[in-house]
C-alpha cells in the first residue's frame, strides 16, 4: 500500500474508534482497526494525539459531505428529498456534535461560508419544487438544517427525540398545515 492510502485508511480507522473510546482511544486500537502495525502508525505520523487530531480535521473537512449532500436527486418527489436532505444533515451534525463534544471544535472562522454552500446546495435540490413551497429554496434549506441540527443535539432530545420521517414532515407540512403569512 502507498504511503498516501496507508495515512488515509489510519485515518479513516481513527473515527469510529473516537467515538467508542473518546480522545484516550490508544495506537494499539487504531493500528488493529487500520490493520497496520504500531510502528507503521508512527511513520506516518508524530504521535497518536496528531493521528487523532488530523482524523478529526479529516471528518470536519466539508467536501465529502457538500459532495453527499449535492448527490441527492432532483428527480424524486419532493417529500423524498426532503427526508433525504433531514437525514443526510442530520447525519453529519449527530457525528460534528458528538465529536466536538469529545474532542473539541477545530473549525475555523469559515462557517458562515459553510452554512451558505450548503444552503446553495440543498436550494439546488428543491428547485425544481419551488412552485409548491410556501418559502423560497434558500430559506427552506436553513429550516432543514435549523431543524437536522437542532434534533442532533442529544440534551435538546433526551426521551422525546424526533425522527427523520417526523423532521421531513414537519419541514413539509408544518405544525398547522397552513401557508404562512408573509416570506422571508
Amino acid at each position: 500500500m502507498a504511503p498516501a492510502q496507508r495515512r488515509e485508511a489510519i485515518l479513516d480507522a481513527v473515527i469510529p474508534l473516537v467515538f467508542e473510546h473518546g480522545p484516550s482511544v490508544t495506537s494499539k486500537q487504531i493500528a488493529e482497526a487500520a490493520h497496520v502495525g504500531e510502528g507503521t502508525l508512527f511513520r506516518a505520523f508524530d504521535d497518536k494525539d496528531s493521528i487523532v487530531r488530523a482524523a478529526v480535521e479529516k471528518y470536519f473537512e466539508p467536501e465529502a459531505f457538500r459532495d453527499r449532500l449535492a448527490h441527492i436527486s432532483r428527480e424524486q418527489p419532493l417529500e423524498r428529498k426532503l427526508l433525504e436532505i433531514i437525514r443526510t444533515l442530520r447525519e453529519r451534525f449527530s457525528g460534528v456534535v458528538r465529536l466536538a463534544g469529545l474532542v473539541g471544535d477545530p473549525r475555523s472562522r469559515h462557517q458562515r461560508e459553510h452554512r451558505r454552500v450548503y444552503a446553495s446546495i440543498i436550494a439546488d435540490i428543491l428547485a425544481p419544487d419551488a412552485d409548491q413551497l410556501n418559502w423560497a429554496p434558500e430559506r427552506v434549506a436553513h429550516m432543514a438544517r435549523m431543524l437536522a441540527f437542532a434534533a442532533a443535539i442529544p440534551a435538546f432530545n433526551s426521551g422525546d427525540d424526533f425522527n427523520d420521517d417526523e423532521l421531513t414532515q414537519m419541514l413539509l407540512y408544518g405544525v398547522a398545515g397552513q401557508q404562512p403569512e408573509a416570506q422571508s
